[in-house]
This record gives structure tokens, sequence and C-alpha cells, in this order.
């Protein structure tokens, strides 16, 4: 890393480790910040698209159908910007019960969903603080390619960043020694606590980038930063539940992202970086409000078809259960509505044939599939369906 690469301003924040090597120590929060028209309009923008969704996640009739696809689909991508390459119908399989142990990729996006599930839970040992992330990162990189890197643990040696092949002396970014990590994560969780003069999307801002430039893990740092944003939308009330998958807007723009984070380092460009990241909750809580309405409508949609005079009372219940998890085996219905295994394949098999799900065949076991969830979820597609209309995949159960 070159103390040229830092301007002027920045460079009193780049120190000598004990190596030998630079590193840079970022200073404690809040930034001095400017707010400009742009700036302004924004926070503006996100205020409200965050508002909304929060009005919606408040109506819902029961959150965990309607977010559990959400969360997915950010574990997912935010897995994605580190380069696993696991999709939903993946997951919803691996879910089911773990057909493909081998494949590190889709455990890793498992892992994701049990530390975000982890640190939300209401009965949580830990209130919002570094040791409620410790905890996070033990469960992200439990029995994954990161289980090198001591989960649960912050870094012992020094990590750094830049292109493949690069070294600590030409790194593009090198952050903190382990001698003054705790230097800053003491400062990092007296901000989490203080009282913020600054409006919350953009103290979230800050306590995400601060995180970043503290890198205190050997891996897995964004993964558990980008939860860190869900915690806090959760923890201070701006959302009552994960519906904001950010992660979405930030994967196909993962350079910018990175060059943003970067360049507050390098630069102290708040503005740059807070402005790409209140464009992303902006842009995310809109889309999340279209995305919660669509899978409602087709919640409704799916029960109205299966609830007819003729149709078995078990269906709603794996209607319903398709929301939370978006697939089924013979073995998983069974449990899920207690009958006999005969009764739960003619079940699954009749949402089959109203072309609710598709089964997927693995070697000798079959797989059940919710696509149109998925897709619905993924932003693939919507559903525009009355309540008890035919469906373009099937027809009202008889």
């Amino acid at each position: 890393m070159e103390r040229d690469a830092f301007a002027p301003a920045q460079r009193k924040h780049v120190v000598r480790a004990e190596g030998g090597y630079l590193a840079f120590v970022p200073p404690p929060l809040p930034p001095t910040l400017s707010f400009n028209r742009e700036l302004i309009a924004a926070l503006s923008a996100a205020d409200r698209a965050i508002g909304e969704l929060a009005g919606v996640g408040r109506t819902l009739p029961d959150s965990e159908i309607l977010t559990a696809p959400i969360v997915r689909r950010e574990a997912v991508l935010s897995s994605r910007i580190e380069g696993t390459r696991a999709s939903v119908d993946q997951l919803a399989l691996f879910e089911l019960d773990h057909p493909d142990e081998g494949d590190g990729d889709v455990r890793e996006v498992y892992n994701y969903l049990a530390a975000l599930s982890r640190v939300l839970a209401p009965d949580r040992r830990l209130p919002l603080s570094v040791p409620l992330l410790l905890e996070a990162h033990e469960t992200l990189l439990n029995g994954v390619r990161g289980g090198y890197a001591t989960p649960g643990e912050f870094r012992r040696s020094q990590n750094w960043i830049g292109p493949p092949g690069s070294v600590i002396n030409n790194a593009t970014y090198v952050p903190p020694p382990p001698e003054r990590l705790w230097d800053c994560l003491g400062p990092f969780e007296k901000y989490l606590h203080a009282e913020h003069e600054l409006p919350p999307l953009v103290v979230i801002g800050c306590l995400h980038y601060q995180f970043e430039a503290i890198h205190p893990f050997v891996d897995g740092n964004g993964r558990v930063g980008r939860l860190l944003i869900i915690l806090l939308l959760i923890d201070w009330n701006l959302l009552p539940a994960p519906l904001l998958d950010i992660s979405a807007y930030i994967e196909p723009r993962r350079d910018e992202y990175y060059q943003r984070l970067l360049a507050v380092s390098t630069q102290g460009d708040w503005t740059g970086w807070l402005l790409f990241f209140l464009r992303a909750v902006a842009d995310q809580a809109t889309d999340a409000v279209s995305r919660a309405r669509a899978l409602q409508r087709l919640r409704e949609d799916y029960r109205s078809r299966v609830t007819t005079a003729r149709a078995s009372s078990l269906l709603p219940q794996l209607v319903d259960a398709l929301f939370v998890t978006p697939g089924l085996t013979i073995g998983r219905a069974q449990r899920l509505l207690n009958v006999s295994r005969r009764s739960a394949t003619l079940t699954v098999e009749r949402l089959v044939t109203a072309g609710l799900l598709v089964e997927v065949r693995i070697g000798a076991r079959r797989y059940f599939l919710a696509k149109e969830i998925i897709e619905v979820a993924n932003g693939e597609a919507s559903t525009g369906l009355r309540s008890g209309a035919a469906s373009p995949r099937g027809g009202r159960l008889r």
C-alpha cells in the first residue's frame, strides 16, 4: 500500500505497523459531513422508501411467509458478492435435507441464513454489540471455506485487499494491523450505542463503511457488514422485519461498491459513498414493496385455488409452508401435516398437477420446488392474478 494513494488529509491515518508495512487506521465516527442538495435528495428518497416498506411490513398478516423469500434472496446475493455461485433453487433443495453436502457455495449461503436468524432471534443472548457480530461470524463460517479463519474470533494476523497475486506491499488497501484492532473496535461499538445527531440511515451507512474499513476478520467481513445493515434497520425500528435485500443492488455494482468504500479511506469521500448507499436503500426498498405485494397476491391466489369444496383441508397448510421454504419432500410434507406418507404423497402430487410445484429428481430422491414463488421473490416475475383465477402454470384443484 502506498502512502501517496491517500489524499493529504487522509495520510495522517496511515500508520506503520510493527511488521514494517503501512496500514490504514480509520478515525472514529462520526465524520464531518457536508449535506449538499444531491445528498439531501438521496436521503429524503431513502427515508420515504424505507417508511413505505415498513408500512407494508407492519400490515402483513404473517410476516415470515413474505419475509422468508426476501431474506433467502439477500443470503444468495450477499454471498455471491464474495464469489459464491449458488442459486435460490439450490438453497431451497439444500434446506430440505442437504442433498449436496459437498457443495460449499450452497452451505455458505445456508450459513448466512442461520447467522441472520441468530442475530435477529427475539430471545438472543446478546444485545446489539461487537460480541453479537462475533456470534454471527461464528455461524457464517461454520464448516465452510472460511473455517480456517477462526470462526467467531477477530483476526490475529494482517489481511489486505488487492488484485489476485498482490502482496501486502502492493495491496490496494491494508486495514488496521492486529495490534491496533481494538483501538478501532472500541470506538466502533461506542458509536453503535451513542446518541446520534446524524439521520439514522446516514449513521447506518457510516457504520457499514467503518466495519469494512476495520476488516476485523480474516474472512467474512463483507457478509457480516451487510448483515449489520439489516440488523440495524430492525434494531432501530426502521423496519419491522428483514424486508430489505440491499445486496440485490450491490451485487451487479460490486466494483463501484468497493470503489466507493475505498474512496472514503483514501480521499475522505463520504458524500460519494453515502450517495451510493442511500440510492441502494431507496431502490431496494421500493423494489421490496413491489415484491412483497406480489408475494401476497400470489399467496392469496394459491390459497384460493386450493380452497374448494372438494379440496383437502391440508392443501392451504402446504401452500403457506412453501412461502417460508419454497421446496418440499414427501417426508417434510408428512411432518408438516402429521399424516401418513401416502396422504402426504397425494397432497403434494395435487399441488404438482395444479402447477404450484415442479418435481426435481436428484438420483432416486424426489424434490418439489415452488418455482413461481422463487421467481416473484427474485423480481424475475410478478403476479397480477386475481383471487381464484386460473394460473398460467396450472388450474384450480378439483
